[in-house]
């Protein structure tokens, strides 16, 4: 059985509503991100709805300069919600229970970063969660509980698995849209090839990914730190660490015997770089043949123009693309030439077509191209990967079991 959404919530309720937004700290000040207007979209949903919303939310850590309150974020959102929206300097003590008492249909309040609270970071089991000060001191004081953030759902954290267990559960139209998105390629068919760009510099991540859908992706255009690694592992001389840098080695050690496995298991499936590109001692852009690298000298910084072809008129002839990690270093415009232009192939194809969270999805508003060309731009990172390779999420798995649950006490 799958969850309940929002369509299955009947209107005017006292609902609390879990998002994600935390997001950079610069100097600071909290910087917007695409995680406000996505979850903007829910609370809109619900205001019209005559719905009385509270939201529970994180930024950063504990001791990390990112570990701040939720107000500015209160601001960020209320801009993007288009009506303010209401803060309290605490989580679930009287003032946030006095907050809550006095929340009327159609108001929306936000309350204090919950990992300031000693109930939420410990990852526990949500029957023990759902037994925290948190979970029964809120509970008592809502209708039901709405996930919507897809992004943290791989943490089994209070706010996130513990409410379920207590309430009515449904998921917000994020956790919805992104869990449908990011795990069709595991539960959809496609009628071609099935294509993933495997870059980034995360490579122990994107070689998981792999192993997990080698019998499921027909085509991995590798690029980034794997796609050396990929290289290296064939023969070629890239793909090591250059003085301090500690990119390649140890990646490659820990990943040696999976990426035997696919060079051996897959070799028609792999597809590797045949030109990269570098900073030459003038600044400048240059390109060189794979073949012709006798002793890795520079930092490789993106695929050449030949790769950059091939990768894109491939992605533009598959059914379905998927995006996991970049080309090469998008945020300088000299070396996001593979990245861009192989999503802008991606974006004009008629595919199906998931970028995945981070840095990558950023390449797409830095460089001017539109969300909807794509089927789904990813806010989300940790799960992105989980769902990528079959792992379950503790925040949809409980969803599911409130809403069987639920199945179950109507019979």
């Amino acid at each position: 059985m799958s969850y309940a959404t929002l369509d299955d919530l009947d209107d005017g309720q006292r609902v609390l509503m879990r998002v994600d937004l935390n997001s950079p700290v610069e100097d600071g000040r909290v910087q917007d991100n695409r995680r406000f207007s996505r979850h903007a979209g829910t609370v809109r949903e619900l205001v019209d709805r005559g719905h009385a919303v509270a939201l529970l939310a994180h930024q950063g850590r504990p001791g990390r300069d990112t570990f701040v309150s939720l107000v500015q974020h209160a601001d960020i959102l209320a801009e993007h919600v288009d009506q303010p929206i209401h803060f309290v300097e605490d989580t679930y003590g009287d003032d946030a229970l006095q907050a809550i008492d006095e929340l009327d249909s159609g108001e929306v309040l936000m309350l204090e970063n919950v990992r300031m609270t000693d109930d939420e970071l410990p990852e526990k089991d949500p029957e023990e969660h759902a037994q925290s000060d948190l979970v029964q001191t809120l509970a008592p004081e809502f209708d039901a509980y709405i996930g919507d953030g897809y992004s943290v759902a791989h943490r089994s954290h209070a706010s996130i698995v513990g409410f379920p267990l207590e309430m009515d559960a449904y998921a917000g139209r994020v956790m919805e849209s992104e869990y449908e998105a990011n795990s069709s390629i595991a539960n959809k068919e496609f009628d071609g090839e099935v294509t993933m760009v495997a870059g980034g510099k995360k490579a122990t991540d994107v070689i998981d990914v792999m192993t997990a859908l080698e019998d499921k992706v027909d085509n991995f255009l590798l690029g980034g730190i794997a796609g050396e690694l990929f290289l290296r592992a064939v023969g070629y001389d890239v793909g090591r660490d250059l003085g301090e840098m500690d990119l390649y080695d140890e990646q490659f050690e820990a990943n040696r015997e999976k990426i035997q496995h696919m060079i051996e298991a897959h070799p028609s499936e792999l597809v590797y770089p045949t030109d990269l590109a570098y900073e030459n001692d003038e600044g400048e852009r240059i390109e060189v043949t794979v073949a012709d690298v006798k002793n890795k000298d520079h930092d490789y910084l993106d695929v050449g123009a030949d790769t950059t072809e091939r990768y894109a008129d491939i992605a533009a002839n598959s059914s379905a693309v998927f995006v996991k990690g970049a080309l090469g270093l998008f945020e300088d415009e000299r070396f996001s030439h593979g990245t861009t232009n192989v999503l802008e192939a991606i974006a004009a194809c008629d595919c199906f077509s998931v970028v995945g969270g981070g840095d990558t999805s950023r390449a797409i508003e830095m460089y001017g191209m539109r969300e909807r060309d794509f089927s789904h731009v990813s806010i989300a990172g940790g799960a992105y990967i989980r769902a990528l390779t079959g792992k379950s999420l503790p925040g949809v798995e409980v969803l599911k079991h409130a809403t069987e649950a639920e199945a179950e006490a109507v019979e």
